[in-house]
């Protein structure tokens, strides 16, 4: 007993100081010239649904095989950090009040909302790619409709609502079939990942390169409920939710403790209207639990990143093949006595962001912003494929190996039950965070200065200058399409 507790401590000490050091930066790896870039080389897009920068410290695998292989873009933002606005950016390359789909539910949420006609998959195929689609899509598909694929999708294994979440009773639509195959969510998708590309390579045309997409549900909250879940309520009467590992990986971190960040529990939240009621002991002790399930859940998915590389590997595709990992939004933890995402504050806007493959500097942690919309930018230029639609983001390879560029991001967000006002429109440029809400008040926050996002410096004499600017910029970009949107980058001083 006292060697598995052990076991047990050493696990969550060793993660506990990996989250440590990966969120300080200082996890490198030495850099490396870069593999040759090829034509039109395959591309594997690989996401996590609320996963946030430190929690790939869990992840071995992935940084081992794509984060020391390739560069990691360590300002990736989500400039509207909700599900499915996110996932919609990917596919479109434009901000969510450009594409449309605003939050999850209601009349400008989810799958409903979506425009699925001029796409990523369809401008790819257009340029001779196989496009392949495993895990969760748009919040709602499959719920009217479980057999439709969408344009542009030659291969399709999409979870299908309202079991999506359900993380051992997942159904998926298989090329249109509705199955329900036995196992965990995580380990289907590995499994549809090394089927996928083994069904590219055995049928594919002589060069004829793939797209595939595999979305993963981890480390969102999911079923079934387990014995162990917490059921103390926050102070405004609202269950934390938990996410299902897999029962293999059940109580692998159990003594690993909440991150220790400035604006944990924030103390001081008189001059902060968002933050959440006084959290209790017990409650803490409940969103520990829902860390420590969502560090537990990632296990499978590192496991399967693993099974990708290698069936990359097995197929002589490995070297020819672009991988980008990310991620739909960030995840708050108690930040600001909140839990959830939505939010301006960095734990909710900042999204992990690897790239590894033939041209990406190898070994390279690089500062430039890179958002949702400017992945399905930089993916089409990658194919050299035409995008049919007005994009908001940029191509980010040319900037990979240059020194770190700021530049302006627009971030906006909508309320989660189909609300087309927005909460709050602003700018994130450089250390600088800018919002106005509805109502009109605004917060600026310097996060040189100020990591944890506690101080509104919007009123201070010293920022004058600086407010008028970002307010000029919110109110020139917060509804920008296209070539209006701001593309332009500088070189940090």
């Amino acid at each position: 007993m006292r060697t598995r507790h052990r076991a047990r401590l050493t696990a969550a000490i060793t993660a506990t100081a990996a989250l440590a050091a990966l969120a300080s930066g200082s996890v490198s790896a030495q850099p490396s010239p870069p593999p040759a870039a090829v034509e039109r080389p395959n591309i594997v897009m690989i996401t996590l649904d609320d996963l946030t920068e430190a929690d790939l410290a869990v992840m071995p695998r992935t940084r081992r095989l794509l984060a020391r292989q390739g560069t990691t873009m360590t300002q990736g933002l989500a400039p509207t950090p909700m599900c499915a606005p996110a996932r919609a950016s990917l596919l479109t390359g434009q901000y969510a009040h450009h594409h449309g789909v605003l939050t999850v539910e209601g009349r400008a949420g989810g799958f409903g909302a979506f425009d699925d006609r001029r796409t990523l998959p369809t401008w790819l195929k257009k340029a001779g790619y196989e496009t392949m689609f495993a895990g969760k899509y748009l919040n709602g598909y499959g719920v009217r409709n479980p057999r439709y694929i969408p344009p542009g999708w030659d291969r399709w294994r999409a979870s299908v609502d309202f079991t999506t979440y359900s993380f051992l009773r997942t159904r998926f639509n298989v090329d249109g079939t509705v199955v329900r195959p036995s196992g965990y969510s995580s380990d289907i998708l590995g499994r549809y990942s090394e089927e996928l590309i083994r069904q590219h390579e055995r049928g594919r045309l002589r060069d004829d390169p793939m797209f595939l997409w595999v979305n993963y549900v981890a480390p969102h909250h999911g079923g079934p409920r387990e014995p162990d879940d917490p059921v103390r309520t926050s102070p405004d009467g609202r269950r934390p939710l938990t996410t299902t590992p897999a029962p293999r990986h059940r109580n692998r971190f159990r003594d690993v403790p909440l991150p220790h960040g400035p604006a944990m529990w924030e103390r001081d939240r008189r001059g902060n209207p968002h933050a959440g009621p006084r959290a209790s002991a017990s409650y803490r002790a409940a969103i520990r639990e829902v860390h420590q399930q969502r560090l537990e859940s990632l296990l499978a998915v590192d496991e399967a990143v693993g099974r990708t590389i290698r069936a990359l590997r097995r197929a002589g595709e490995l070297q020819r093949t672009v991988i980008a990992l990310t991620s739909d939004n960030g995840y708050m933890i108690g930040e600001h006595q909140l839990v959830g995402k939505l939010w301006f504050y960095d734990d909710s806007l900042r999204i992990p962001v690897i790239l590894r493959g033939p041209g990406i500097p190898r070994g390279k942690r690089v500062a430039t912003p890179i958002t949702n919309p400017d992945l399905a930018v930089t993916i089409a230029s990658l194919a050299h494929a035409r995008a049919t639609r007005k994009v908001d983001g940029v191509d980010l390879l040319p900037w990979l190996g240059r020194p770190t560029q700021r530049r302006v991001v627009p971030i906006e967000a909508y309320p989660v039950k189909g609300g087309q006002r927005r909460l709050y429109s602003g700018i994130r440029y450089g250390d600088l965070t800018y919002v106005r809400s509805r109502g009109g008040f605004e917060e600026l926050y310097d996060r040189a200065r100020d990591p944890g996002e506690l101080v509104n410096v919007a009123r201070r004499p010293a920022y004058a200058k600086t407010l008028k600017r970002m307010r000029t910029w919110d109110r020139r970009y917060r509804n920008c399409s296209g070539t209006a949107c701001p593309q332009w980058f500088e070189a940090e001083t």
